[in-house]
């Protein structure tokens, strides 16, 4: 977007020791900016009825507070095939380790850290079922991992 290099970048200045109060202009803000995060800020400041340099302000404000980590872009899933790999880690193994791994690995999207029967899930996201398949031969090979089960994502509804 004109005017804006590098302001919409994230900082990763995670302030966790102070809350950060966010009134209702704010969560539209971040709601707007969560629909469409290229969204113009003299669109948004219309949207929530300040003036773009108070937007400007704001997103600064939740930038820099670790409210908003960085922006974004999602892909269309129209020629992707996605897939959810739930992993199971030994017991000996720490679990940040393997996640660390798997982050590394071509084709894994988030990986998340999770309570239960298993340990970390994974979506993973690839150009054929054949290409998720190596990309889960590979979570498999992965020092600590145990188990894996993957399910293929048919459909996503919004």
């Amino acid at each position: 977007m004109e005017g804006r290099s590098g302001g919409r970048g994230g900082n990763n200045n995670d302030n966790n020791n102070k809350p950060v109060h966010l009134d209702s202009i704010d969560e539209r803000i971040i709601s707007i900016l969560k629909e469409d995060s290229r969204r113009a800020y003299v669109d948004i400041a219309k949207a929530v009825g300040l003036s773009e340099s108070a937007v400007r302000r704001r997103i600064k404000h939740l930038l820099d507070s670790g409210i908003i980590k960085r922006f974004t872009v999602e892909l269309g899933m129209s020629n992707r095939t996605s897939a959810i790999t739930l992993i199971s880690v030994k017991p000996s193994v720490d679990t940040a380790r393997v996640s660390e791994r798997l982050k590394a690995l071509r084709g894994v999207e988030v990986v998340y850290e999770i309570t239960g029967q298993y340990d970390i899930a994974a979506i993973i996201s690839a150009q054929s079922i054949g290409e998720i398949n190596k990309c889960i031969d590979d979570v498999r090979r992965i020092d600590g991992v145990d188990d894996t089960n993957t399910v293929i994502i048919l459909r996503i509804v919004t």
